[in-house]
């Protein structure tokens, strides 16, 4: 799939200081990501915070997205969970027709054996009416998704097109890459080795720190891709420091802190997270500021 190679984003859900979800603020950030040359958007990811999110609030959020996007880029939509059934009956009967393809990550908290994983996905296989991205993120599932298991996947069912490989391992995503079938795509989910994914011979990234740095991280990407190295590196050292610091307490809370400073959202997260602290206020505004120049 052409439309999953390059840097894709999860886009955040910005809130009002109320807590309410401010569109107009989402909007902005789609047209930010668009404008500044990202392949595709995601929808509904973790770094949308959907795990506090009502029902309605999501389908406000993916009219929201499909609204400000009018149709300009790729859109993937966030659809996984723990219960293999409530994801199944999503997927029956939920208008996909707006979607490239869906995103859904390794069941959490229930900690299932690599079988239980792979007929998780092959319920899902079965059950979408688009392609499918599997998710692998150890550090929020408490379980990996071991390579054997992806890539027996990819093999049994041609609609699992990708994976969204974010264990932090570099050797894990070489593995796929050695194994994988020609039209599988290995697609980075941590901002930090995204580049040398794509060097490796990954499809690109699925990044939060990408909605933040539209242009200079998706021109990183694509300087990967067309394998110039030494210019895609230098784009990787101007912004390490600050991919750090957008994690360093937590996910979304640091990501909003820079759309803060660009003028584009609050800050604001929904509890169980809060925003980042004083300090590292401080510390992004000035990457933020130090990158504008």
């Amino acid at each position: 799939m052409q439309s999953l190679i390059g840097t894709g984003v999860a886009l955040v859900t910005p809130f009002k200081q109320d807590f309410s979800i401010d569109t107009d603020a989402l909007k902005r950030i789609v047209n930010f990501s668009v404008d500044g040359g990202v392949e595709y958007l995601v929808i509904l990811g973790t770094t949308a915070e959907n795990a506090t999110l009502s029902n309605d609030e999501k389908e406000l959020v993916i009219q929201t997205v499909i609204e400000a996007n009018n149709g300009r880029l790729p859109l993937v939509l966030g659809v996984g969970g723990n219960n293999t059934m409530k994801v199944v009956e999503e997927l029956k009967t939920r208008d996909m027709s707006p979607y490239v393809a869906i995103l859904s990550v390794s069941p959490y908290y229930n900690k299932p054996s690599q079988e239980g994983i792979y007929q998780h996905f092959k319920a899902i296989a079965e059950a979408s009416p688009v392609p499918v991205i599997v998710y692998n993120v150890p550090g929020r599932t408490s379980s990996n998704m071991l390579p054997k298991t992806v890539l027996r996947l990819a093999n049994d069912f041609k609609n699992i097109v990708a994976i969204k490989e974010a264990a932090g391992d570099i050797v894990q995503v070489m593995q796929l890459l050695k194994d994988k079938p020609a039209d599988f795509h290995v697609i980075s989910g941590d901002d930090m080795t995204a580049l040398a994914s794509v060097l490796a011979g990954g499809s690109g990234v699925i990044s939060v720190i990408g909605q933040g740095f539209p242009k200079e991280f998706s021109e990183m990407i694509r300087l990967g891709l067309n394998r110039k190295v030494d210019e895609a590196y230098k784009s990787q050292y101007l912004l390490s420091d600050c991919i750090d610091m957008i994690f360093e307490q937590g996910n979304p809370s640091g990501i909003k802190q820079v759309f803060q400073v660009l003028g584009l959202a609050d800050n604001t997260v929904r509890l169980p997270l809060v925003p980042v602290d004083e300090d590292l206020q401080e510390r992004i505004a000035d990457f933020v500021k130090k990158i504008d120049k």
